[in-house]
């Protein structure tokens, strides 16, 4: 069963950045008991060393933040009036709405997801609680040949969680791509249902994933997330409309049954 938690965590940041509780990314696990944690909460506000909150912004970017650290994906240089540098922040180059040409410089680790002169770029970035890490697909370029490794599915691994955002995603993966991406808790996934990868497609990507959330992203209006949504539905999943643009999450009350999650947009302030 969902619960919704209204009141706000007492928990205080830490001084320094704790050691990651490992996750289960690349392995094989059980049924995990629980439900889903949701958490009315500002971004300003701590979050619990065992728990991961995610906002969602607007399009493809998301906040992601731990007990002491916070990354955006799919960052374009506007959060809103907020005052925050993230840690790290994943970019891909589809469209100018998943990239930057001048993130700003304060921000410590800046993670593109396309080739540098040709060639793939394998990030696996360690912050102690958090490990940020890559895999890349192919993406439709100009007149539609294929333009190898142009997209990222950038891996958030963090308190125990493994959080997937499959970026702007042309194709489904193959074997080794799922392989290397591994099990996913949480994933983000386009559901414009034809700019990225069209309705059906997704659906049998959401299939083979089965992660216990999904957060859909990159929507153009309620007709093509309803569209997704009602493909979820008969594909087993449950579909939650929360009303709210942040959720909180734990490895020990994620829900039974894997559940559409839909987060509603809104930068920070």
């Amino acid at each position: 069963m969902i619960r919704l938690a209204l009141a706000l965590s007492l928990l205080a940041l830490p001084a320094a950045a704790q050691e990651r509780i490992p996750s289960h990314c690349i392995a094989l696990a059980g049924e995990i008991p629980g439900a889903t944690y949701l958490h009315l909460a500002a971004w300003q506000d701590p979050v619990a060393l065992d728990e991961v909150r995610i906002a969602y912004i607007d399009h493809a970017a998301f906040l992601i933040q731990t007990a002491g650290l916070a990354a955006v994906t799919d960052y374009t240089g506007n959060l809103g009036g907020a005052a925050l540098v993230p840690d790290v922040v994943t970019m891909n180059n589809a469209h100018i709405t998943h990239f930057t040409h001048a993130p700003d410089p304060a921000i410590p680790h800046v993670l593109p997801g396309w080739p540098q002169q040709g060639q793939p770029r394998e990030h696996r970035l360690d912050l102690g609680e958090m490990l940020v890490r890559n895999i890349h697909t192919d993406i439709r370029g100009e007149g539609g040949r294929v333009a190898p490794n142009g997209n990222s599915i950038f891996i958030f691994e963090a308190a125990g969680l493994c959080i997937g955002h499959l970026g702007h995603l042309h194709h489904e993966p193959d074997a080794a791509q799922y392989a290397a991406i591994g099990r996913l808790d949480v994933v983000m996934a386009a559901v414009d249902g034809g700019i990225t990868l069209d309705t059906a497609r997704m659906l049998n990507v959401m299939q083979r994933f089965k992660a216990r959330v999904v957060l859909p992203m990159h929507w153009f209006g309620r007709g093509t997330l309803g569209r997704f949504l009602s493909g979820m539905r008969e594909g087993g999943f449950e579909v939650v409309e929360t009303g709210m643009r942040e959720i909180t999450l734990s490895l020990d009350k994620l829900p039974r049954t894997p559940t559409v999650m839909v987060l509603e947009p809104g930068r920070l302030d």
